[in-house]
């Protein structure tokens, strides 16, 4: 991908990925509050300012490198601290919290949705630009939350499947989360992740043009 290519991409993607990420972020800060633990509050994360989410690694430069080489979108922000523990009832409040994230980007997908479908029926000069763009919120908001909701912690679907499991084998699978980075970074390094992905990838495209 040449540099001028770059740049009208980076220009379409960076709201979209702006508003997944820190709607994602601030959606656990909330969920968090609401079920009894203040600590994303008091650490000023719950809130819809991106610079409070953004992490320069994440945020910034993995998801540039993804873009230029033209595969899937990758990166993460500064997860929001859950203290589980304080939580009114840790292993259901928990799940909750942890599936406020995906959630929020389902809202977004359905809005970006929307926003293709006005798009597509012609806004005067704003179509193209807002096509784009809306098909740009499309594609990361679903790659956010498919990617979290994969059963592996610390992402969400590890959370809540930890959740769901007794007592006893919820602290043997807790006990994964080491490797959970080094596992998801494997699936990528190998093309596995895009392949696990993709029948989710078809069948909520389908679902999305068959209702809207």
């Amino acid at each position: 991908m040449d540099f001028d290519v770059l740049v009208r991409q980076v220009t379409i993607y960076a709201l979209p990925v702006l508003l997944a990420i820190t709607l994602h972020e601030a959606a656990h800060a909330y969920a968090a509050r609401r079920f009894g633990d203040d600590t994303a509050y008091l650490l000023g994360r719950m809130t819809l300012n991106p610079l409070k989410h953004i992490d320069p690694v994440g945020t910034v430069l993995l998801p540039l490198m993804t873009l230029w080489a033209g595969g899937f979108i990758f990166g993460w922000a500064k997860p929001v601290p859950v203290n589980f523990g304080a939580l009114r009832k840790p292993r259901e409040h928990g799940r909750w919290v942890a599936a406020a994230g995906p959630a929020a980007n389902f809202a977004m997908l359905l809005g970006w949705t929307l926003l293709l479908k006005l798009a597509l029926s012609g806004v005067g000069g704003y179509g193209e630009p807002l096509r784009l763009m809306s098909q740009a919120g499309i594609a990361i908001n679903l790659s956010l939350m498919l990617l979290n909701l994969l059963p592996i912690l610390p992402l969400d679907g590890g959370r809540i499947v930890q959740s769901l499991l007794p007592s006893n084998l919820a602290w043997r699978y807790g006990q994964t989360e080491r490797y959970g980075m080094w596992i998801l970074l494997l699936l990528i390094a190998t093309g596995l992740l895009g392949k696990i992905l993709q029948p989710f990838y078809v069948l909520m495209y389908h679902l999305l043009r068959l209702f809207f």
